[in-house]
């Protein structure tokens, strides 16, 4: 018998438009925006993170010098999904590439490691 693994839950880090978030919740991923959080918009990365590992949430962020060390310190375990500004550049005017890759990444129903860059 196989198993379906879960839906992923995201927390996008702060360089990220809340609306993002909006776009993919309303295509029925479960995703929070740091911008704009009550709680987390003012949060240091070490208290993003823990917030994010004990929600069950994988954190998408372009910051990798400052979250990969976290994997080794957070418990319970972090989850991050990298991203590249070069790649997926930060657009008001056009979100689509990064909202479509978000997307698809979301939709896959495969293993997912620890560490995955966004492709």
């Amino acid at each position: 018998m196989t198993t379906t693994p879960s839906p992923e839950r995201l927390l996008l880090d702060e360089m990220f438009s809340p609306r993002l978030a909006d776009s993919l919740t309303s295509e029925g991923h479960d995703v929070v925006a740091v911008a704009g959080h009550p709680v987390l918009a003012a949060a240091s990365d070490v208290q993003v993170a823990t917030w994010a590992a004990r929600d069950e949430r994988r954190v998408v962020t372009e910051n990798v010098r400052d979250f990969v060390p976290l994997l080794a310190t957070v418990e319970p375990p972090l989850q991050l999904l990298l991203t590249s500004s070069r790649r997926y550049p930060r657009s008001r005017q056009n979100p689509t590439p990064l909202l479509q890759a978000l997307s698809t990444w979301l939709a896959a129903e495969v293993p997912r490691a620890t560490l995955e860059w966004l492709p």
